[in-house]
């Protein structure tokens, strides 16, 4: 059995792993030399917070030009050329220089924005029927790169004598990536037979249920993305050394391959889905509570609860864009506006960190805040955990909410 692309599906899967390892080091690789980036380039708290939010914003505006630049040169060419995107970026973070480091991650954020919306579109068209699977090693590989970005930023800093060469290096992964899948996978130009344009979705802007699911993503994507720019820099002020916090974020990540893995099939277990959506927010702000605001000793506990909150809540709230939808077509573009309205909110999230710390709010201050968006995203969960559907009303002219299994 080949895939259309004309590897075995264990070779395709392979390579698309090696291909998604590269889509979280750049957003976690950062976090943990955020105080020497601080002090090397004579950065507020707030320009650092900009730092930090830039890259997130990103990957909202960007996620919906890449079905543009698909149509135009295909989905390898463009994940080729998010590839090459991601690996300049990150090379241009190596000049240890604020223009540059500050372009270099608009760059890498439009670079996973686009690569990030891509690939699970060609995994889907290579490998049809094997859904659980593929999610499961994509979520592992995200995971993965996320975890080794964070746990091994500051040994390459010292490794290599400075933290933009640290960062930088992560372009050798991305170089490989993009050898690999250039060598091995064709490249066709798009066929160029006439197509019926996309339909769109009368009233999906305007249906409540279709905002709460978007809610709900922006919200806990708002505590990740804040986890990954600002945890190592908030445990450093409780005292705790640069290796060690960058260790600990690494950690962390790693253990949301569990919860990821495992969240959709416990949500299976209830009428639907408030009572994991609950419990795993719950995880998280604990997590949180307890990294920040609890003893020593229960730092690494800590980081498996936020870990298992974090990944579970994730995994949970990509589920619901199918769960919510009673057809592809809305399920596409429920994705699309969950994801591209959703990251632009989550953007907020490290750059109110930012802007607090610029204000000298101590780090219990930024707990609360934390909290604050830990109890929202409990309150959209609610909402959009209920065993709802979209779909088209009788003369597909609009989208209406029914209940499931109606």
């Amino acid at each position: 059995m080949t895939t259309l692309s004309g590897l075995r599906p264990v070779s395709f899967l392979l390579l698309m792993f090696l291909v998604a390892l590269n889509l979280r080091p750049a957003l976690s690789s950062l976090a943990p030399v955020l105080t020497r980036v601080q002090q090397d380039m004579d950065l507020s708290p707030a320009a650092i917070g900009g730092l930090t939010t830039l890259p997130v914003l990103c990957l909202g505006l960007f996620a919906p030009l890449a079905p543009r630049l698909s149509n135009r040169l295909g989905i390898e060419r463009t994940l080729s050329l998010a590839l090459m995107l991601l690996s300049v970026a990150l090379m241009i973070r190596g000049y240890q220089n604020s223009i540059a480091l500050y372009l270099g991650t608009l760059l890498a954020g439009a670079a996973i924005g686009i690569g990030g919306t891509l690939l699970p579109v060609l995994v889907k068209r290579e490998i049809p029927g094997s859904a659980d699977l593929l999610t499961g090693v994509y979520t592992m590989a995200l995971c993965l790169g996320g975890a080794l970005g964070a746990g091994l930023s500051v040994p390459l800093a010292n490794c290599l004598g400075n933290w933009s060469w640290g960062i930088a290096s992560w372009a050798l992964i991305a170089v490989l990536a993009l050898f690999a899948w250039r060598g091995l996978i064709p490249h066709p130009w798009p066929e160029r037979a006439p197509t019926t344009p996309r339909p769109k979705i009368p009233g999906l802007l305007r249906n409540p249920l279709a905002w709460q699911v978007t809610a709900l993503m922006g919200a806990q994507s708002s505590l990740a993305y804040t986890v990954f720019g600002w945890l190592p820099a908030l445990l450093q002020q409780r005292g705790i050394p640069e290796s060690e916090a960058g260790l600990m974020l690494g950690g962390s990540v790693l253990t949301q391959i569990i919860s990821a893995l495992t969240a959709p099939w416990l949500a299976r277990l209830g009428r639907d889905q408030r009572p994991a959506l609950i419990a795993l927010l719950a995880l998280t702000g604990i997590g949180m509570v307890m990294a920040l605001l609890g003893p020593d000793d229960l730092r690494w506990p800590a980081m498996i609860l936020l870990g298992l909150g974090q990944g579970g809540s994730f995994s949970l709230a990509l589920t619901l864009l199918v769960l919510r939808s009673a057809n592809p077509v809305i399920a596409g573009q429920l994705s699309g506006m969950a994801q591209g309205f959703g990251y632009c909110f989550a953007a907020l999230g490290p750059f109110s960190v930012g802007l607090l710390l610029d204000w000298q709010v101590s780090v219990e201050g930024i707990t609360l805040l934390l909290l604050g968006i830990v109890l929202c995203s409990i309150g959209f969960g609610v909402l959009a955990g209920r065993q709802l559907v979209l779909e088209f009303d009788a003369e597909c002219s609009t989208v209406v909410t029914r209940a499931a299994g109606r």
